[in-house]
């Protein structure tokens, strides 16, 4: 399946037979981008016969567009109702903004609305799919790729959660408003897409070292995604309707990528562990959170420089293998519960269910890195481009390129690299590094 010739709209609602022997889907129905497409909500709405609407923005997101939103559709006779996050920091996804969120749907709202971009997308497509109503996301910002995807990350239990969810109905992207958004809200667009190198690089040498299930078809698309945000790099800086029209049709590619996979793989890895455990501290201190995409962007040139450094180092697999025999399960746990915290019990459970450090898995795959070595620098110096060069993208645009930039200190970065990939159950380069003994070395990057 040739994913990089289809236009956008060809991916509505379809099914597609993979060379993978997957059935790759996607529920959207309506993607529009362009200039004033916020008009045509009411004959959205209309065509698929909703009756009872509630608006869902925050009150930055009410000015810029929800107000708009609210007007447009009472002037078409649409009952309509809004509900505005009134906060005077940053919405956090957390248990208490759901709640808040579903103690404001009525009984007979059939419909919402969502006007923003990530922290309220991600709020409203785990309410819309946990009671079972459909939602449309009406942009504010090219921000992050999570438009069109099926998974909702949020904070429980003060772990960053990735719930799988439903896709949106409809996604209206009004190019008139998202290319005014604030230019580092564009700028996280752009590192989130510059995050898609490293986590396909994962996501193939997962597939080498754990024959983890990969999809060519879907990995293109995700390349394609890519192209379409990097190939104008002057005009999003320029907020040119073009560049910021590409830039936004990338993002929701990547989205499309993991709906088609049911997962976050084709668009998260390593460099999302270690932006989630920012987050994580970020919110443990109390301070402001950044963007998704800016810690993102920074991380993928933390999590690229990684990479060359593996590249240019000869691996000692006896030594590697005497990594894996002086593990101390309890050792790990003591660190866990310094580090993470009130969320250590839950990051402490998931290994307790997966088994990813135990002395057992960790043998056979350093058995599968030494088998298959030569693939596995090919791999990286075929899928991610140099440092530099990823760095140099993100300062034509303006954009943050290091953590000390976001406030997140040198050894909460030293932390992330260790002690991150414990956030999830998936394979990347950080555990790669350790298993192969070399991860406390590599994390003084």
């Amino acid at each position: 399946m040739d994913f990089k010739t289809f236009k956008i709209e060809d991916f509505l609602n379809k099914s597609f037979k993979c060379n993978c022997n997957k059935v790759h889907r996607t529920s959207i129905e309506e993607i529009l981008i362009g200039e004033n497409v916020t008009l045509e909500l009411p004959k959205l709405i209309n065509k698929y016969g909703y009756k009872n609407i509630l608006i869902v923005s925050d009150s930055n997101t009410y000015k810029v567009l929800g107000e708009t939103v609210e007007k447009i559709l009472k002037d078409s006779q649409i009952s309509c109702t809004s509900y505005v996050f009134e906060e005077t920091n940053q919405l956090v996804p957390d248990e208490q903004a759901v709640g808040r969120l579903l103690t404001n749907i009525d009984d007979n709202i059939d419909l919402m609305i969502t006007v923003g971009s990530g922290t309220l997308n991600d709020l409203s497509k785990f309410v819309s799919y946990k009671i079972h109503i459909p939602y449309f996301i009406v942009a504010t910002a090219p921000s992050m790729d999570g438009y069109a995807s099926t998974v909702s990350p949020l904070i429980v239990n003060n772990l960053k959660t990735t719930y799988e969810v439903n896709s949106p109905k409809a996604i209206i992207a009004d190019i008139n408003i998202i290319k005014k958004a604030p230019m580092e809200m564009i700028t996280a667009g752009l590192g989130d897409i510059l995050g898609k190198y490293t986590c396909l690089c994962d996501w193939k040498i997962s597939s080498i070292i754990n024959d983890e299930y990969y999809c060519e078809s879907v990995v293109d698309l995700v390349k394609e995604s890519i192209h379409r945000c990097v190939k104008d790099i002057e005009g999003i800086k320029n907020r040119d309707t073009i560049a910021i029209k590409n830039l936004t049709e990338g993002l929701i590619l990547s989205g499309i990528a993991m709906s088609f996979v049911g997962n976050s793989r084709p668009a998260s890895g390593a460099e999302h562990h270690l932006s989630h455990y920012w987050e994580m501290m970020f919110l443990f201190q109390g301070k402001e959170a950044v963007l998704h995409g800016t810690k993102v962007g920074i991380a993928t040139l933390i999590i690229a420089k990684l990479y060359e450094m593996l590249t240019n180092t000869n691996l000692d697999f006896e030594k590697a293998l005497k990594h894996a025999e002086e593990f101390d399960y309890n050792d790990w746990v003591k660190n866990i519960k310094q580090k993470y915290k009130h969320a250590a019990n839950d990051v402490i459970k998931l290994e307790q269910k997966t088994n990813k450090n135990s002395k057992e898995e960790h043998k056979i795959r350093i058995q599968k890195i030494n088998q298959n070595w030569d693939e596995i620098i090919d791999t990286i110096k075929d899928i991610i481009p140099p440092t530099e060069e990823l760095k140099a993208i993100l300062l034509k645009v303006g954009a943050t390129i290091t953590p000390n930039q976001v406030e997140v200190d040198s050894t909460t970065v030293s932390d992330s690299i260790k002690i991150a990939k414990e956030l999830r159950a998936r394979y990347t380069v950080l555990q790669l590094l350790w298993d192969v003994g070399l991860l406390d070395e590599f994390a003084s990057i």
